[in-house]
């Protein structure tokens, strides 16, 4: 990432300098000799290029988070663990991500020690028809504790392919071709496009992604997660 910042800031310093309309070999080569002779430049160049882009993006999100703030938190579509909390934890996942795999546990461990936290579980689907497929099982569960089963147990199932998901079903009590006939619903399709255009608009790139309030998580940041639950409490009382 940083060879290439470097690479586009020489051609920058090159061509576009305002002293010099036209591209001018002498022009550039000084100025490739002074980079070469003061590299820290470049590194500072490229630090603060993420910074400003990951401001960017952080504004992006909160402007989107407060637009959005029902789609995010009260989608009668979702799953919902402790519904009756004060504070709501929103996260996008995938059930074949390996990150969303590894902070599972974590997560459905906060929902079990916090009881007066909402935690929302939207599906992004974005690895494929199993993905799709198991989604669509989970969202048959009829009460949490189905839900956190069957949820558990796609998250800690590698690989969770089709046979795999059909498995999983069967043991919590749900018909894998109720499931099939589930994901090819005209309103389970608009569910999952509404989830990506809610992505989209917040700038989030993958998952898991979560959003607490007014902040956004990208990531299996853990501690980050903790930290501001931890806030958002402290905040509320």
């Amino acid at each position: 990432m940083r060879l290439m910042l470097t690479v586009a800031a020489v051609a920058l310093l090159t061509a576009c300098s305002p002293s010099q309309p036209k591209a001018d070999p002498e022009f550039g080569a000084k100025v490739r000799a002074y980079l070469l002779e003061h590299p820290e430049l470049l590194v500072e160049m490229s630090e603060k290029l993420e910074v400003k882009q990951a401001e960017a993006s952080r504004q992006k999100a909160l402007a989107g988070i407060g637009a959005n703030r029902d789609k995010l938190e009260r989608d009668p579509r979702d799953h919902v663990l402790n519904p009756d909390g004060k504070i709501t934890v929103v996260q996008f996942f995938d059930y074949n991500c390996g990150y969303c795999k590894l902070i599972a546990p974590q997560v459905l461990t906060m929902a079990k020690e916090n009881p007066d936290v909402r935690f929302v579980f939207k599906d992004l689907v974005i690895f494929g028809e199993a993905s799709e497929y198991s989604a669509a099982g989970a969202s048959l569960a009829k009460t949490s504790e189905q839900y956190k089963a069957i949820h558990n147990a796609f998250m800690s199932t590698k690989p969770l392919n089709d046979e795999a998901v059909d498995r999983i079903l069967k043991a919590n009590g749900v018909d894998p071709a109720e499931a099939r006939k589930a994901q090819s619903d005209a309103k389970r399709k608009a569910y999952i496009k509404d989830v990506h255009t809610l992505a989209e608009t917040l700038g989030i790139q993958g998952t898991p992604a979560f959003i607490i309030g007014d902040v956004l998580i990208p990531g299996a940041d853990g501690a980050a997660l903790k930290a501001a639950v931890a806030n958002a409490k402290k905040k509320a009382s």
